[in-house]
């Protein structure tokens, strides 16, 4: 990067409409960031654009369907022309769709890929150019948890996270030439946003988040910190460590842990009709930054977390005893 400040560098968001993206789209707007902010609904993201320049920063909104790769490239050449080059771009729009494989409408499976991992292809094929006229460039792909552990009912959605992995180390080689060019991933714990309102559901059960929840402001920070001092990746919060140490060294038990408290769980919830959420469409609600969670108590304090952890071992107990 040219410097290490934040204070004047174009950065283009993507999904920047509520969530993690709106949260990013703030935290570089504190910091002075000229920013072009993107997601598939105009309405929110004019206000995102007014929140942002309310704090002082210069914003401008390009409705973007990330699926397109013509309007990935639409973003960046409208960021080309208002700016005249490109420091940061964040991959961010993402989208899930939870039930069994086949319950789930063959479309709103391949939106999801389209979405998540073909979402970040059409992203970075359309800035790297730029980048690399530049000589420069930071290329962030936020990823998140679901990168490293393997999430039954949710199977397109964890092919998609699973596949930005093999993407971005790809990637990183095809620009060992390029050392101020830098491609870093993100893999962030559970978030408190909109986004289980937003899923897709067809479980037949009424979708709740999986504690402990963090702050989507944390995923925030953490890619002002990526802009200073660049790194291929980081976590964000302390149970991702646990999610993936658990994985690597006993994946087949991890799974089935995983399966039969997600299981339990949809047995006992209450019922509720299926519904393609945001997958296919943009929808109108939950364009804050928050989802409201936390408050029911599953913020993650340390007492917390090693509860979850705790409750994760006693889990692999059971089904350790079982066989």
């Amino acid at each position: 990067m040219k410097n290490e400040g934040i204070e004047g560098k174009v950065v283009v968001i993507t999904g920047a409409s509520s969530g993690a993206g709106r949260a990013i789209a703030v935290a570089f707007a504190e910091k002075g960031a000229r920013l072009v902010l993107a997601a598939r609904r105009k309405e929110a993201l004019d206000e995102v654009v007014q929140e942002c320049v309310a704090l002082g920063a210069i914003a401008i909104a390009v409705p973007t369907d990330v699926r397109e790769a013509s309007e990935q490239a639409a973003l960046a050449e409208a960021a080309r022309r208002w700016a005249g080059h490109v420091d940061v771009w964040v991959n961010n729009a993402g989208v899930l769709a939870a039930g069994a494989l086949e319950d789930i409408p063959s479309e709103v499976n391949e939106a999801v890929i389209r979405t998540n991992l073909l979402g970040y292809v059409h992203g970075a094929a359309a800035v790297l150019p730029l980048f690399k006229q530049q000589g420069y460039g930071l290329l962030v792909n936020n990823i998140s948890v679901g990168g490293w552990i393997p999430t039954p009912y949710m199977a397109a959605y964890c092919a998609s996270k699973f596949g930005l992995k093999g993407f971005s180390e790809a990637l990183r080689g095809e620009l060992t030439a390029y050392r101020n060019i830098h491609v870093c991933d993100l893999y962030p714990a559970f978030l408190d946003s909109p986004g289980i309102q937003h899923a897709a559901n067809y479980t037949g059960a009424v979708l709740r988040p999986a504690p402990p929840l963090y702050d989507p402001r944390q995923v925030a920070r953490a890619v002002l910190r990526l802009v200073r001092h660049p790194k291929d990746r980081s976590t964000v919060g302390a149970f991702p460590h646990f999610l993936h140490a658990a994985f690597a060294l006993l994946p087949g038990l991890t799974r089935r842990i995983t399966a039969g408290l997600i299981g339990t769980y949809l047995k006992k919830a209450e019922a509720t009709v299926h519904t393609s959420g945001n997958v296919l469409d943009p929808v109108a609600y939950g364009t804050g930054i928050d989802g409201g969670w936390r408050s029911t108590g599953l913020k993650p304090t340390p007492a917390k977390q090693g509860l979850f952890a705790a409750l994760w071992v006693a889990a692999a107990i059971l089904v350790l005893r079982r066989f």
